[in-house]
C-alpha cells in the first residue's frame, strides 16, 4: 500500500497570522507531496513495501539516502501538521505538563530549551520534544530529515512535537528572522495531540 499525502485537518489560512497561507499551501502541496512520491518510488519492489513508516524508519539503513531523506520528510511533516491547529485549542497540562516541568523545572524553561535547538540547528532541520520510556521527556534537534526514531541519530526517544526549520517553513513570511518563526510556532501547538502522543509513547 503506497503512502498518501495526508490530508490537513484545517484550511491553509488557519493558522495566520502565525504561519501564512501560501506557506502552508506549499509546504504542504509541494514539499510533503515530493517526499511522499519520492518515498513511494524509493520502497517500491523493496522488502520495506506495506511496512509501516515508523516501522521503515527504526530498522532504516542509514546509507539508503533516498529513504532516509524522503522518509524522514514523510514522516516528520505528517506530524508536523498534527501538533499544530488554530489558536486557541488546547493548552498544556496533565502528565505531560509535570513530565515537562520534572525535566525542565518550568514551562518557560522548557519553551528557552526547545526554542534554542530549534533556532541553533545549523541550516535545515528539526527541534523535538522527545519522550522516553516511563514518561522522561527531552529536547533534541536534528539535521535534514532525521528525527529521533532513526537508528545512531544523538538524538532519542518517541518524538511527539516538533518544529521544522527548514527555510521553506517559514521564509514567505518571516525571511531569515528564525527565532520569530519559533516564538509564533508556540501560538498553534495542538497540546490536546501532543499530550495524547505523550501518553502513547510513555
Amino acid at each position: 500500500m503506497a503512502f498518501e499525502l495526508p490530508k490537513l485537518q484545517y484550511a491553509y489560512d488557519a493558522l495566520e497570522p502565525n504561519i501564512d497561507a501560501r506557506t502552508m499551501e506549499i509546504h504542504h502541496t509541494k514539499h510533503h507531496q515530493g517526499y511522499t512520491t519520492k518515498l513511494n518510488g524509493a520502497i517500491e519492489g523493496t522488502d520495506l513495501e506495506g511496512k509501516t513508516i515508523e516501522e521503515i524508519l527504526t530498522g532504516l539503513d542509514m546509507s539508503n539516502g533516498a529513504v532516509r531523506n524522503n522518509g524522514g520528510g514523510f514522516y516528520n511533516h505528517s506530524l508536523f501538521w498534527e501538533i499544530m491547529n488554530p489558536e486557541g485549542k488546547g493548552r498544556l497540562s496533565g502528565e505531560l505538563k509535570t513530565a515537562i516541568e520534572d525535566a525542565f523545572e518550568s514551562v518557560d524553561a522548557f519553551k528557552e530549551a526547545f526554542s534554542n535547538a530549534a533556532a541553533t540547528q545549523f541550516g535545515s532541520g528539526w527541534a523535538w520534544l522527545c519522550v522516553h520510556k516511563g514518561g522522561k521527556v527531552s529536547v533534541c534537534s536534528t539535521p535534514n530529515q532525521d528525527n529521533p526514531l532513526m537508528p545512531g541519530v544523538a538524538c532519542e526517544g518517541t518524538p511527539i512535537l516538533g518544529i521544522d526549520v527548514w527555510e521553506h517553513a517559514y521564509y514567505l513570511n518571516y525571511q531569515n528572522k528564525r527565532p520569530e518563526y519559533i516564538n509564533a510556532f508556540f501560538n498553534v501547538i495542538n497540546w490536546n495531540e501532543v499530550e495524547r502522543r505523550y501518553a502513547e509513547a510513555k
